[in-house]
């Protein structure tokens, strides 16, 4: 008795509060009513049946439904019984959220939302203050847990609930919520929905449509076509509305949904499309964007955001446009380009191996062709240090970029990520060198190539160029974040060029990309004209020689980097890991084919005396260049 009459204590001092809530200055500016819902495990459904005005509404439940019914809204109306299929046999969590300024219903059963009551422009009238007015008896069947917000009503098992509502100027309540956004109050996720009503006739241009803050709308003229009658077109812009959302981390909607409308008519197979022109924040152009509309007509209960019919034309990181050929709600789904790489780990230990071992591979090089360089008057030493060097700084900056990445201090990855990217592209421009070198030993052999301190001049000095400009222009180089696909909670961070905007995808393409292309094709051109040159002589029939030119040629003119524009299924890990390979190792590559040809060299001289020193240089293309 005295656990009765407590209960019933609390009862009637929750309900004073919310009366008292309802009589003050500040108006409830929606519903939230939550509970578990007790069940018998037979077949579930959900029953509907809303209808116009303010009366009320009651949820209640017993062993087989959930019920919603009363009147509440300003334009809408259902009645319909909705099977509920796979669920758990345990109690079902739900949630109903009544929006006045959105005349929208949504019903939440075990995070699956149903919109009963799809969103609109607000009406003259709202019914708002929706105060728990009617309580059942205890039942073995019903809502147990319930809640209203954040304030517990009772933890027993009731058959029923009551809200009594009252009819409220909608322009009052849509001031107090524009108050309260612009206060960054949680109590409200969105201002009022914005609306224009346009009544078309005769056109001869598109209209535009477009409020304060809003999308601008562009209705084709030739959309009179489709009109049976001159009806109205209505167009409701909504803001940060979360119920539009799709429910994945990953893909969101922008802050802007637009609705556009025809009176008692659907329109869709537009001749030509409607455009929307959304501005929104930044977005880092590695996002994708996709224009998507929600059909109400296939879907009415879920929001169901889909591409089709829809065209999208990116304008910028801060500007998108829709072009869509029907009428219904309009938005931007944002998709975060993660990416995930697989096999993360084996692909780092792989890299960090192969620059290690690269790096020390091309200090022995430099240091062997400083020692040769003293008895050689070849040119091409020269080249051949220059491109040592700038692999084994690459190597070395690659190898602790990892390390450095995770430095809390952004000003070291920028100034390593410049480094880095230097390093780069002096070793493609070494390489380029490298290409073109051999076309001048192939096809210009009575003219001097030019002078060692050219090719100093444009190795190490041209690379810089791009390097400081991008570094002027600021907020290229940084920390970058690689998502392995196994634990995207923990992503591998290195310092380099921050994918984040269009500026930084320009740098790199007009940089990095269009030199790698360029260094490839010439490369595998330039290959295949030594191999028809040298082909015929009496060297080349020797299996090691010939394996050793074509492998240490193709690693002098960069081919090896081709593999990055293979990267695509089904044989991407094959090709990610043989690029990780051969090009982390290219160091150590190139130290065995200096090494070996060598070696063959001076088997060569011992067994025939004297062959190198006679003969012009195109006679012994292969032994000049094997030697250099």
């Amino acid at each position: 008795m005295k656990g009765g009459m407590a209960d019933r204590l609390k009862m009637g001092v929750f309900i004073i509060m919310l009366l008292s809530v309802a009589a003050s200055d500040e108006h409830d500016l929606f519903l939230e009513f939550c509970g578990k819902w007790r069940h018998d495990n037979s077949n579930l459904s959900l029953n509907i049946s809303v209808s116009k005005g303010c009366s009320g509404i009651t949820v209640s439940a017993n062993e087989s439904s959930l019920s919603v019914k009363g009147s509440v809204t300003a334009k809408c109306k259902r009645m319909e019984v909705i099977p509920l299929m796979k669920y758990p046999e345990e109690d079902l969590d739900f949630c109903l959220y009544w929006e006045p300024l959105l005349d929208q219903l949504t019903l939440e059963v075990e995070k699956e939302s149903f919109i009963l009551c799809p969103p609109s422009s607000p009406a003259e009238n709202c019914c708002t203050d929706l105060s728990l007015m009617g309580i059942e008896l205890d039942s073995r069947y019903g809502i147990a847990d319930a809640r209203v917000r954040t304030d517990n009503v009772t933890h027993k098992t009731r058959s029923s609930y009551s809200f009594q509502g009252e009819i409220t100027n909608c322009k009052k309540l849509c001031d107090q919520a524009n108050q309260t956004y612009v206060k960054g109050s949680q109590n409200t996720q969105h201002p009022c929905a914005q609306k224009f009503v346009k009544e078309i006739k005769k056109a001869i241009s598109d209209e535009k449509v477009s409020l304060k803050d809003t999308p601008t709308v562009s209705i084709p003229s030739t959309m009179k076509t489709k009109m049976k009658v001159e009806n109205k077109v209505s167009v409701t812009f909504f803001k940060n509305n979360s119920l539009f959302q799709v429910g994945y981390e990953e893909v969101q909607l922008l802050n802007d949904v637009v609705e556009i409308t025809v009176e008692n008519e659907v329109i869709a197979n537009l001749t030509e499309p409607i455009s929307i022109d959304f501005h929104h924040n930044l977005l880092p152009w590695n996002y994708k964007r996709k224009c998507v509309s929600w059909d109400t007509l296939k879907d009415p209960l879920k929001v169901n955001w889909l591409v089709d019919g829809c065209m999208t034309k990116r304008k910028g990181a801060k500007h998108t446009v829709c072009e869509c050929d029907h009428l219904t709600y309009f938005s931007v789904l944002v998709q975060m380009e993660l990416k995930p790489v697989r096999h993360l780990l084996a692909l780092s230990a792989i890299s960090s191996v192969g620059c290690a071992t690269s790096f020390i591979s091309c200090v022995a090089v430099i240091i062997f062709f400083c020692r040769n360089r003293r008895r050689s008057k070849e040119q091409s030493i020269t080249i051949h240090m220059g491109l040592a060097v700038s692999l084994a700084v690459l190597s070395l900056f690659f190898f602790f970029t990892g390390v450095l990445g995770n430095v809390e201090v952004e000003s070291m990855c920028s100034w390593v990520g410049a480094m880095l990217h230097y390093a780069l592209l002096s070793s493609l421009t070494w390489m380029g060198i490298e290409v073109f070198n051999t076309f001048w030993m192939v096809y210009m052999v009575f003219r001097p190539s030019p002078r060692p301190f050219v090719w100093l001049l444009i190795g190490f000095g041209l690379p810089a160029v791009p390097v400081a400009i991008l570094s002027r222009v600021g907020n290229i180089y940084g920390v970058v974040e690689i998502v392995p696909a196994d634990d995207i909670s923990t992503p591998y961070r290195m310092c380099w060029m921050n994918m984040s905007d269009q500026k930084t995808i320009l740098a790199a393409s007009f940089t990095t990309m269009t030199m790698l292309v360029i260094l490839v094709f010439s490369g595998v051109i330039m290959l295949f004209l030594v191999y028809r040159e040298i082909r015929t002589r009496d060297e080349w029939k020797q299996s090691r020689v010939a394996f050793l030119s074509i492998w240490g040629l193709s690693c002098l003119f960069g081919t090896t980097w081709g593999l990055i524009f293979l990267n695509f299924s089904p044989l991407a890990d094959f090709y990610n890991f043989l690029f990780c390979f051969l090009n982390s190792f290219q160091g150590f590559f190139l130290m065995v084919r200096f090494c070996m040809l060598d070696w063959i060299r001076r088997q060569a001289s011992k067994s025939v005396l004297g062959s190198t020193s006679s003969g012009s240089v195109k006679q012994h293309m292969l032994q000049t260049t094997e030697k250099s």
